[in-house]
């Protein structure tokens, strides 16, 4: 089981597509689009519906809780009016992110995945937004740069190990091999990082943008250091399964 994720948009095709798009990086979780209000005969209007929000929380908490992504203000106020309805149980494995819709429901799907709590998940969601520059938010986007006011974190400590490689698929680092990596990454005690940010961030690995034929470089420090840095090697090498016998796309 897993944490289950609900997409609350004003429009149906959006909260289908986000829904969509997040299953290529997570098959294994719950995704359930809450878009749109039922207007007559069926058909799908902008807005957003109480009962579509209540009814997709119940749907999506078969596992072990659930987490609202929503778009616009209304959205929200949706979620939170469902959110009210639900019983003290039920209320307290479901959590209301304060994220990007698209970027969000991504990070969150892959840290669903990977088996996080419903803890894991939300902060997943809100710490999501990115730019194609990750530096240019820095302290906001790096789990490894300090907040304003906050101490430094220490030097992780540990075996270190390091390594680099070439990407020969044709799509280079996009979204679902960036999953791949920090699926695969998160349950390493070790601190990773690929071309200068977190390897355990997909968002992150997105935005680095890198094709085919650019350098993956990955630097590891800590017990699984070695490991992450084979995993990172192996996943490459194999063109991230998206390579033919012949080592074509």
């Amino acid at each position: 089981m897993s944490v289950g994720l609900v997409i609350v948009s004003h429009s149906a095709k959006i909260a289908e597509g986000v829904c969509e798009l997040a299953a290529q990086m997570a098959a294994d979780v719950r995704l359930v689009p809450a878009g749109g209000t039922d207007a007559g005969g069926g058909a799908a209007r902008i807005g957003t519906s109480f009962e579509k929000v209540a009814n997709a929380i119940t749907k999506a908490g078969q596992g072990d809780g659930v987490v609202i992504l929503t778009d616009l203000g209304s959205a929200v106020m949706t979620a939170e009016m469902a959110l009210e309805f639900l019983d003290e149980d039920e209320r307290a494995t479901v959590r209301l992110a304060s994220a990007a819709l698209v970027e969000g429901a991504v990070a969150a799907a892959v840290q669903a995945q990977a088996g996080g709590s419903v803890e894991d998940v939300l902060r997943a969601a809100e710490e999501a937004v990115v730019s194609i520059r990750p530096e240019a938010l820095e302290p906001f986007v790096s789990r490894s740069a300090a907040a304003p006011g906050t101490a430094k974190a220490a030097a992780p400590e540990g075996p270190s190990a390091s390594g680099s490689w070439v990407l020969p698929n044709d799509m280079g680092l996009h979204a679902r091999p960036a999953a791949v990596l920090a699926r695969g990454l998160a349950d390493l005690d070790a601190e990773v990082t690929v071309n200068g940010i977190d390897g355990k961030s997909v968002m992150l690995l997105m935005s680095l943008g890198l094709g085919k034929g650019k350098t993956v470089s990955a630097q590891a420090v800590g017990p699984d250091a070695e490991a992450a840095i084979e995993l990172i090697g192996a996943a490459v090498e194999d063109g991230f399964g998206e390579m033919n016998e012949d080592g074509q796309h």
